[in-house]
Order: C-alpha cells, then structure tokens, then sequence
C-alpha cells in the first residue's frame, strides 16, 4: 500500500463506511495485518463464510490475546503456582477456574477499546478523565512495570543458576535476546520470536507426565470442581489465593493487549477474532498454570519438602530430587522462558504507554532508526532491570515482595479506569458494554477491591486475622452487589425506556411496539365482526320469533322462517369468518412488514457499528461525572495514596531490617 494511502486512510470519514480507520496516533498503525501465522489486506472486507476461511482469519489475528495471557504465566506466576501445589497440593486448583470469566472479561473489553479508538489505554485515560490520572497511570505503570521486568530477570537467574550458570552471564546474555526480539523493526518477526516462547510453555506438559507416572485423577477433579484448602483456611493460605489473583491478572496486560491489537492493525471488522484470540489463550494460562500446580502437588506429595517452599530455584532442585533430574531441568527451561516472555511482554506495554502518550511514534513495523524514543525506552528499561540484579547485594527478596503488593494496589485502580471508558459512550459508541456485561465486570471488580485491601492490609499489620478481614469485606461486597443490582435495573428500565437511535435496541421496540399496534388493530376488528354476528344473529332470531308468531300454527310458513333464519346465520357465520379472514391477513401483513423493517434496521445498525470508530480526541466533549463518581473517585485516589505509603514505610522497614 502507498505511502498516500496511508496517509489518505489517516483522516476518519465522518459518516461510517467501508475500510473506515480509526483516528490512531502513529500512522503505522494502518495497514494490512502481517501476523505471525497469516496476512489479511486492508482491503479485505469480503465474508467469512466457510470454516476454513474463520480458520485461516483467525491464525492471522492470533496473537496479542495468546501473548499476553501466556506471558502472564511469568516468574512470578511459575513461583506462586509452585508454591500452591507443593504446600497445598491440588485443592487451590479451583481458584485457576475462578480466573478464566476475570481473564476474558477484562481482556476482551481492552482488545474493544484498541480495535474501536486506535488509541492506547493510557492515552484514552488522559484524555477521559484529565492530565493527573493520566500522569498517574502511567508513572504507576513504570514503576510497576520496572520492578516486574526486574523479578522476571530474577528468574532468569535463579532458572540458570541451576544449570550452573552464573548471573554475571545469563541476565545480560537474556537482556541481548529482549532487545534482538524487539529492535527487528518488523511486527510480524517480532510475533513469530514470541510465538516460540508460547510453544516453549508446553515444557511444562513433558514436566507434567514425570509426576503422571501414577495419576490421581480424583484428587485432581476434586481440586478443580471443590472450594477447599488442604489444612484449613488461616493468613498464609488465603495470601496465596490473593498471590494466584495478583500474579493471573496485572495491571501491565490491559496496556499491552490494547496497545498490541492497535499495533497490530486489527479493526472492529475482526472484532470476534480478537476474541476468540482472547479466550483461547485464557485457557491456555490456565492450563500452564493448572500443570505446574499438579506437578509440585504430586512430585512433593510424599517428599518432606511437602509445604516447605522456598522460591522457583529451590523447587527446582526438590524435583531434581524426587522426579529425577531431567524434571528439574525441565522445571528451569519452563521458568527461563517464562521469565522471557514475560519480560518483552512487560517491558512492551510501557514503551507503548510512553509513546501513546506522548504522541511518540511507538510501533514494531518501525525500524529504530524511525522509532528512537520506543525502542529506546524499551533498551533503558531493560539495562536497567538487569543491572539492579546483578548489584551485589540487591535486595531481590523485598523487590518481589514489593512488587505483588503494589500490583494488588493498582489493579483495581486499572480495572476501574477499564469499567469506566467501556460505558462511555462517546469513547465506544454502539460497542459500549451491555448490562450483564457491566454486571460481571463490577463484581469482578469489587473482588479485586476486596483482595486488594486484604493484601494490604496483611502486608502493613502481618498480625492481622485474616479470615475476619475477608469475612468483614466479603459482607461489604455483597451489600454493594445489592446496591449495584438495584441501580443496574433502574438503569436497564430507563434504557428501555429510551434506546439510542438508530440502535439494535431501538429496532427490537419499534418492532414490538408495530406488533402490539397490529394486534391491536386485529383485535379490534375481530370484536367488531363477533358483534356485527351477534346483532345480526338477534335480529335474524327476532325476525324467526315474529313470523313464527304471526304464522298461526302455519307449518309451512314456519318452516319457511325457519329456512330463511337458517340462511341468516349462515351467513352471518360466512361473514365472521371472512371478517376474521381479513383481520389475521391484515395482521400478517402487519407482522410481515415490521419484521422485515427491523431486520433491515439491525442489519444497518450492526454495519453502522461494524465500521463504526472513536472520532479524534479533540472533537469529543469531556464526560460529566455525577457527585456520586466523583467521590468514589477520590475514595480510590485516597486510598491509593494511603496504601502506597503505607507499602513504602513497610518496603523502608524490612530493607531496614525492621
């Protein structure tokens, strides 16, 4: 495609068509899709209407969902599983179910936001809600995202060390590998090289088969299908779970998704694909992280290390000891990789929320040479991480700690951001979320809130019993689902009430409404023709009764009035029958005609919406906030503040030894 295409394709028209692009800030980021395993032109609009068409689209679309859900399964992730399974063996496998709905709702309404405005999240923050949020999402994002990329090169270290390999030459050698990943100015290398990260994350399934040798399927269903902890419920357990939540979703994955998804030039036109790209790669993360728990859980099920975890090194030396030592091997490849991944996938989404931000020219078709400050930011960040682990010294420990607490702190912060910009309308238009949609993301979001001020708290006052903590928020939570409840029908009933225009909602009642009118017309006019029967069989009857009278015992001229009252009611049942005939047709006419109007009126909304995208930022008005958001919202900026300051005077202590 020429260079004045693109930059022609740039400018949104103002009514929804064809190939309409959204109004992204680098003009990179249109173009055909150049994926790892497919291309679709910019052109390409044509149906997908047999199987093997769907397929082939959705293995070019593949990719940013896959990605950030399998370098999800980090460092940090490989420890927090490993502890699971080696000190509570199979019976927290429930809560990796409990995560999939959280994982695909959260990621689908981010990949909504990037194929529909063409702009980062941070950006869109900015934008919606002014410069200090703005400012504040993404500063808490580097911090955030810094001290993450740090605990990934721990891991790097710690899976090497235990093939002998000393720091001083696996962190910078893995550091090397980061950059050559990124800096090859082409999207579609870069997905392929993360593409062989993803299929290392099946080293876990060989490592599984060693603890397979004697399976306990019953053990492992009970686990998944069962609410339980093995030995009972006290603060270090419900930590874990809060650790399995924190480690499954992060703050850093709503940056990249949409960021990757703009990048990677995907529209509203493949909007499902993106989806389907989404929840393939949650079950994935899930079953990576379900194999690490089961193999720990029956690897160290009879080993005295049962319950006696220490970090992903020391795990990888007790199944050395009890599986042999190609399953500690393995167990160290299956760390080092998603160390990687999960390094360039961090490391990413904060280059992108600078260059989004700053209007910076920020996508991997650039080379560096054109893309100096993306690739640059990325280049600094990663240095630096790797150098703070190999400063003698470094405390490493406090670091990880830190870094799970912070991003229980932020999380919900991010997710209330994300809630937010998918109900606003002049954001999403027709792609807004639905109310059972909003349902399920609020309660999702109130459990992040709750486990949020858990771990927190837990981390401030160590002392603090946590089973009353969780049962005290727990009640908070479910009066707030009830207060949600009652708001969310009051809203549907307005809603109802009053559809947007030219909505599929607003389709579906004016066809109900033409159906009730035409039924009522119907029945009108059948209650009109069973009282004209009724009259005329009164005034046949009456005219039987006055002959019959003046006939004078007369058989014949009974009889003859007899016959002619007969005919009467026979035809006056012809003529209710012909009057009912025309009621139903004209009915189904009606019916017919409203039918055929709706369906033309959703199929031009779903094209309206199919090619509808964000007009520029410039040109949207600034939402209004009622009193009711406004206060949350300092609620949340106060909590934050508070629990941020309460982790830095913790974070001073232990450094201090305190």
């Amino acid at each position: 495609m020429s260079d004045e295409r693109t930059r022609a394709s740039l400018a949104p028209p103002v009514a929804p068509g064809p190939l309409r692009a959204p109004p992204v800030l680098d003009e990179a980021h249109i173009g055909d899709i150049k994926g790892a395993l497919g291309t679709i032109s910019l052109d390409d609009v044509a149906p997908r209407g047999s199987w093997r068409g769907r397929l082939i689209a959705l293995l070019a679309i593949m990719g940013p969902g896959l990605i950030v859900m399998v370098g999800d399964n980090d460092a940090g992730g490989v420890a927090t599983y490993t502890q699971a399974g080696q000190n509570y063996g199979t019976s927290l496998l429930w809560v990796l179910l409990l995560l999939i709905p959280v994982l695909i709702v959260n990621q689908e309404m981010v990949g909504r936001l990037g194929a529909v405005t063409g702009v980062g999240h941070g950006r869109l923050i900015l934008e919606r809600f002014g410069r200090f949020w703005g400012a504040f999402s993404v500063i808490d994002l580097f911090v955030l995202n810094f001290l993450t990329i740090v605990t990934e090169f721990i891991g790097i270290d710690l899976a090497l060390s235990y093939l002998g390999i000393s720091k001083y030459l696996s962190v910078p050698i893995a550091a090397f590998v980061l950059l050559g990943i990124t800096m090859t100015g082409s999207f579609r290398k870069w997905e392929r090289l993360m593409f062989v990260f993803v299929a290392g994350n099946l080293l876990v399934m060989p490592l599984a088969i060693y603890a397979f040798a004697h399976p306990h399927r019953e053990s492992i269903m009970h686990g998944l299908f069962v609410p339980g902890v093995a030995g009972g419920i006290d603060s270090t357990s419900v930590l874990l779970i809060i650790a399995m939540v924190g480690t499954t979703v992060a703050p850093w994955q709503l940056f990249f998704q949409q960021s990757n998804v703009i990048d990677k030039r995907i529209t509203t036109r493949w909007i499902n694909y993106e989806r389907a790209d989404t929840v393939i790669g949650s079950f994935i993360v899930v079953v990576g992280a379900a194999l690490l728990i089961i193999t720990t859980a029956f690897a160290f099920s009879e080993s005295p290390l049962r319950g006696q975890f220490k970090d992903a090194h020391a795990a990888a030396v007790g199944l050395g000891h009890t599986l042999g030592h190609p399953a500690g091997v393995l167990f160290a490849l299956v760390l080092l990789n998603a160390s990687i991944i999960g390094a360039g996938a961090v490391t990413l989404a904060t280059s992108y929320a600078f260059g989004d931000v700053f209007s910076l020219r920020h996508s991997l078709h650039r080379p560096p040479k054109e893309a100096k400050f993306f690739y640059g930011s990325f280049a600094v960040i990663v240095v630096a991480a790797a150098g703070i682990v190999l400063i003698p010294g470094a405390p490493l420990g406090l670091i990880t700690v830190s870094v799970q607490a912070l991003a229980g702190v932020l999380l919900p912060s991010a997710s209330v951001f994300l809630l937010l910009l998918c109900n606003d309308r002049a954001v999403l238009g027709p792609w807004v979320n639905k109310t059972w949609l909003n349902a399920l993301a609020t309660l999702i979001l109130g459990v992040l809130l709750m486990l949020s001020a858990i771990l927190v708290v837990t981390t401030v006052f160590p002392h603090v019993n946590v089973t009353r903590l969780l049962l005290g928020l727990s009640f908070v939570l479910a009066l707030g689902c009830v207060a949600f409840a009652g708001g969310a029908i009051r809203g549907s009933r307005r809603a109802a009430a009053a559809p947007a225009p030219g909505s599929i909602e607003a389709a579906e009642r004016a066809y109900a409404e033409a159906l009730a009118n035409a039924r009522a017309i119907r029945g009108q006019a059948l209650l009109a023709a069973h009282e004209a029967r009724a009259h005329a069989d009164e005034i046949a009857r009456a005219a039987y009764e006055q002959a019959v009278t003046d006939a004078h015992s007369d058989e014949v001229a009974i009889a003859g009035a007899r016959a002619h009252y007969r005919r009467a009611a026979t035809e006056a049942a012809a003529d209710l029958a012909e009057a009912e005939a025309m009621a139903n047709a004209a009915y189904a006419r009606a019916q017919a005609a409203a039918k055929a109007e709706r369906d033309t009126a959703v199929a031009i909304a779903k094209a309206e919406a199919r090619n509808w995208t964000m007009p520029p930022l410039a040109l949207l008005a600034k939402p209004e906030w009622s009193r009711g958001r406004i206060l949350a919202m300092y609620t949340m900026r106060g909590y934050l503040v508070v629990a941020v300051v309460l982790l830095i005077v913790k974070a001073g202590r232990l450094a201090s030894g305190g």
